[in-house]
């Protein structure tokens, strides 16, 4: 048998769809163009950038301008075979020196949001460039920089049409108002095909039984592949990279079970888990807010907490309230995610833990072995 299990690398692979840069990895792109331009007068075209996992895409740029203590460059975001919205976007920078000490600042453009509540990782009133974008463009002025401190730099990302795109996305529900989130904790798109990506779990599954693997891991991301890799010392065949379709690990398991399962994901989606939902995809299934209060209140949680459950905006608002009241709702939303998934199971021999995790994949709920 062909082994093409083993974690996302090898499920993308599998595929065979063509993964796409993200709106982080064009805006870094952009930026270090802009940022080369600035200081030499010269705009690099093609611009390299280095991403996570050693990756160092190289992008043309769509349109460079300079003025006086400014430049901009433009670069055409492809998200591959992916139907993302917002492939095609124009995600420009501009970089202009800043105060002296005052290191990078980040501004939002025409077609980039801000951040109006609470619950992201991001403060109200931010643009919504997220953390490891930020990292990324850092980063990259750091190298046109030639040295290891932040340059004084002020960095203005816009998206053309970014308003427009945004309608059609769950920004508006989420209090990311007046465009785009500039996104990406790996800079590569995933391309997204239900019957695939579900053929390459069932392919993983089925490679972990001829290696003769005990314990096999449902990841929803490179986050979560990290953190049971380093909790169990894990091979990388063992690593299932199930995405949203927790479901499909579930039920081909039912049928050709594996002694261990460890499903491992953020909060969020796992609360969907917890609530029932076998596809997690934020276009299928919802966080449910009394859900989480109802989980809180079973833990412990005073009367005036669960009603501020019911009002949060995001599944990171619910766990932040509960971790500083005392209140362990992710262990609560393990638990019930952990008899969801047995539930399916319906008493295949499969021990079944379930780890949640934060954005930065600190370990925030765990379920032990049943």
């Amino acid at each position: 048998m062909e082994q093409v299990g083993g974690g996302r690398e090898a499920q993308l692979e599998h595929t065979g769809l063509r993964p796409g840069w993200t709106t982080g990895a064009c805006a870094t792109a952009a930026t270090k163009a802009a940022y080369a331009a600035l200081l030499t007068g010269d705009f690099p075209d093609p611009v390299t950038i280095s991403l996570p996992r050693g990756r160092t895409p190289a992008f043309a740029l769509t349109a460079e301008d300079r003025g006086d203590g400014w430049a901009q460059a433009a670069v055409t975001k492809d998200a591959g075979d992916d139907p993302d919205v917002t492939h095609g976007a124009i995600i420009r920078s501009r970089v202009s020196h800043g105060d002296p000490g005052s290191g990078v600042t980040f501004r939002g453009g025409p077609g980039v949001g801000r951040v109006t509540l609470p619950g992201l990782p991001l403060a109200v009133g931010e643009p919504a460039i997220n953390p490891v974008p930020r990292t990324l463009m850092r980063a990259a002025l750091r190298e046109v920089a030639g040295g290891e401190a932040d340059p004084d730099v002020v960095v203005e990302i816009s998206v053309d049409q970014g308003v427009e795109m945004a309608r059609h996305t769950w920004n508006p529900r989420i209090g990311i108002l007046d465009g785009l989130s500039i996104l990406g904790t790996t800079g590569v798109v995933v391309p997204y095909s239900c019957a695939a990506w579900i053929d390459s779990i069932r392919r993983g599954i089925d490679v972990s039984e001829a290696m003769g693997l005990q314990h096999v891991a449902g990841c929803t991301g490179s986050t979560s592949e990290r953190v049971v890799t380093e909790l169990y010392d894990l091979p990388t065949p063992a690593l299932l990279d199930m995405g949203d379709f927790v479901g499909a690990v579930l039920k081909y398991l039912r049928q050709h079970p594996r002694p261990r399962l460890t499903i491992c994901g953020g909060f969020a989606k796992l609360s969907k888990l917890a609530n029932g939902h076998l596809d997690l995809h934020s276009g299928r299934s919802q966080v449910d807010k009394a859900h989480l209060a109802s989980l809180a209140e079973g833990a412990g949680a005073p009367a005036d907490l669960v009603a501020r459950l019911h009002e949060v905006n995001t599944g990171l608002e619910a766990l932040t309230l509960c971790q500083e009241a005392g209140v362990p709702l992710g262990d609560q939303v393990a638990y019930a995610a952990r008899q969801a998934a047995l539930e399916v199971l319906e008493g295949a021999p499969v021990l079944v833990d379930v780890i949640c995790i934060n954005r930065a994949g600190t370990v925030v709920g765990r379920a032990d072995p049943a």
